[in-house]
Order: structure tokens, then sequence, then C-alpha cells
């Protein structure tokens, strides 16, 4: 009797699901296939964003000074003799310049990378809210001494773990021998950077010619507490010709457009839609098969007096089970491949609870959008082909 209870109380639904175990759980799969497709590629589009964003998040400062032709920073540079003007605006307590290079490292004949960012700026003036970074800058006041990013790709070669054996080591950028006196974690863009160097304007001059100090890529302005950013912003740009102002959050802004303007976003995009497309796919093909099997059932049903709305329900309830079964085991692979390409690439992925959410209301929208076309053979049962 306890029994003949607990089926009784089982819903419908989960009776169909659990009953046809071997279909169910290719559902299943199908499903976790499309979810695990969906948070790559989603992920991929935050890494971007996060990316795109590193500079603006860690940079010192309240305005920021580029040339209006950038699309990002180091883009373009414009003439340090504009940031001096800026400086004499009232409320304005500094204004440096931040100079950005790419250039070629090379650790061995092995490890050579092309696209190796050095940042220079004056070492006593801090320029970025990275702490650990800050505590090192006296080190870089020492001719041809840079401080290296640790999430730097493996491109650069194994700096990190040669600087644990001891205090320092060296490389080539540009053909100069440079010495790596300690290490920081700022992080690179997906599109810009393979790497960070953190060096003086000292040594960047002796790089790149003592003219490249008049070429600056960044101008990072101080101001008073207190003071009208917006007021300020306008009334620089009035007077100071060949500029651009920008506040920290319009020069993420800045950033994240030219991430958006770059055809790989709108790639990983569509390569969701076609994730998502799948899963409506594969849904669609257990609940019609599941539905066809027991369209007699179905008819004897309204034949003895259930609506068919209610009916409907027992297809719908099926696509909920299966959303959230196919998504548990979507979830945990995506969080393992999440880890396993941070560990790969350095660009860090991150599974973030907005993340695991839209892609959850995606994997519902997945199975209820297949159970309403399915749904569409239901209607059709009639309890006059059954007698």
């Amino acid at each position: 009797m306890k029994k003949l209870f607990s089926q009784i109380e089982r819903p419908l639904a989960w009776a169909q699901l659990s009953h046809q175990k071997v279909r169910t759980g290719v559902a299943m799969g199908g499903i976790a296939f499309a979810n695990v497709l969906i948070f790559m590629q989603l992920g991929f589009v935050e890494l971007f964003a996060g990316g795109a964003t590193i500079l603006p998040r860690h940079l010192q400062g309240d305005l920021f000074v580029m040339n209006p032709d950038s699309k990002f920073i180091g883009g373009n540079t414009f003439d340090r003799a504009r940031l001096y003007q800026a400086a004499a605006f009232e409320g304005i307590t500094a204004a440096e310049p931040l100079y950005i290079k790419i250039g070629t490292w090379a650790y061995n004949k092995d490890t050579i990378s092309e696209s190796t960012r050095m940042f220079a700026y004056n070492p006593q003036i801090p320029a970025f809210d990275v702490p650990e970074l800050n505590q090192q800058q006296a080190q870089v006041r020492e001719p041809f001494t840079v401080l290296f990013d640790r999430l730097s790709r493996n491109e650069l070669g194994p700096i990190p773990a040669a600087m644990a054996a001891k205090p320092t080591t060296t490389a080539m950028f540009n053909n100069r021998r440079l010495t790596v006196s300690g290490l920081f974690n700022l992080g690179t863009s997906f599109f810009i950077g393979e790497g960070n160097i953190i060096a003086s304007e000292l040594t960047y001059a002796e790089i790149f010619g003592a003219n490249s100090l008049q070429e600056v890529s960044l101008g990072m302005i101080r101001v008073k507490p207190g003071t009208d950013l917006i007021a300020l912003k306008s009334g620089i740009e009035r007077s100071v010709p060949g500029i651009q102002v920008l506040t920290r959050k319009e020069l993420q802004t800045k950033e994240l457009k030219f991430q958006d303007e770059n055809p790989t976003s709108t790639i990983f995009n569509f390569g969701a839609l076609m994730g998502f497309i799948v899963g409506v796919a594969i849904v669609y093909q257990v609940l019609y098969s599941d539905v066809s099997d027991h369209l007699a059932e179905y008819a004897t049903l309204k034949a003895i007096g259930y609506s068919s709305r209610s009916l409907l329900l027992v297809i719908f309830q099926e696509a909920l089970f299966l959303a959230i079964l196919g998504y548990m085991p979507g979830f945990v692979a995506a969080l393992g491949m999440y880890q396993l390409l941070t560990g790969l690439t350095k660009l860090e992925l991150v599974m973030t609870f907005n993340l695991a959410l839209t892609v959850f209301t995606l994997t519902l929208a997945m199975c209820l959008i297949s159970a309403a076309i399915a749904s569409n053979k239901l209607r059709a049962a009639d309890p006059a082909d059954v007698f």
C-alpha cells in the first residue's frame, strides 16, 4: 500500500522520464552539451569584457587624457605639452604621463613574444592601484630593470619559476637585455598584449629613444577632493586642443566599445546562439518522441475527462525536469573547463553568479520552447482515434 501511495504521489511527468531512462539520459547529455557550449561562448565574452577593463580599473587617477583618435589605451599618443597645459587648471594636484609600447620579449630562443606591453612612468609616483606593484617601484629606478606580470602568458617564459629560485633573472626586450627584479599581478587583454612589464621612464627612453617621452599614451590626472570632475573635464577639453578627457567610467566604456567592435565577440555570441538552437532541437526530439509513444494514453485521458491544459502541463513539467537535470552536469563540466583554460592560458575565466543564472535561464527557455513545439502533437490526440 505504501509503494502504491508513493507511485500515486509521483508526478506523471517524472514517472515518464524515470521509466524511459535511456531516452532521459540522452536528453540530459544533449542539454549538458548545449549548456557547456553556451557557458564557454558567454564565458569568453565576459573574459573579453574583464580584460578590456583591467587597466581602467587599476589605474590611479580621477581623470584621464588620451588622443581623441585613440580607440583604446595606448592606441595613439598625444604631445606631452598638452598634459602640462591641462595640469595648470584649478583643482588639479598632479598630472602624470603613462607610456605604453608593444615590443618583442625573448626569455630564450624557445620563448619569444612579439606582443609584450611595456608600461613606463615616473617610479616615484604610483600609476597603478596594485599594492604589490607599488611596494616594488623603487626597484625599477635602476636602468634596464623591470617588474614582470605573473599573469602573462606562457609565451613569455617561466619567469615566476626562475625567480622562485633566485631574486632576479634576465630577458631581452627589443634586443635590449633587461633585469627582472620583481613580480606583480595585473593580467592582459585578450586582444592586446600577451604579457606586461613595468619600467621607469629612463629605461623606456633608452629603448625607444629620448624623443619617445614627448609622446604620451595616457595622462593620469589627480584632483582635490570635492572637485567637479565633469566641469573640470569640459573646461580642459575646451581650452586644450588635441586631447580627450575621460572619467574612469568613460574610459572603461571606451575600452569595452573597442572590444565590442572586434568581430571575435560577435563570433562567440553566435556560438552561444548555436548552442541554444542545438539544445532546443535535442529536447524537442525527446519530448516529441515521448508524446508520440504515449499518444494513445493521452487520448484515453482526454476521453475520461482530463483537459488539454492539464495534459499540456505534463509536457511542460517534463521540460522543466529536463532543464534542471541537464543543467547540473553542464555547469560542473563548464566549471572544470574554466579552471583548465585559466591554467593553460593565464586568462582568468570566472564562473560568476550572473553568468550561471543567465545560462540557467537560457536552459529553461530552451526546454520550454521545445515543449511548446512538441505539444502540437498532443493537441492532435483524438479519443475517437483510440476507441
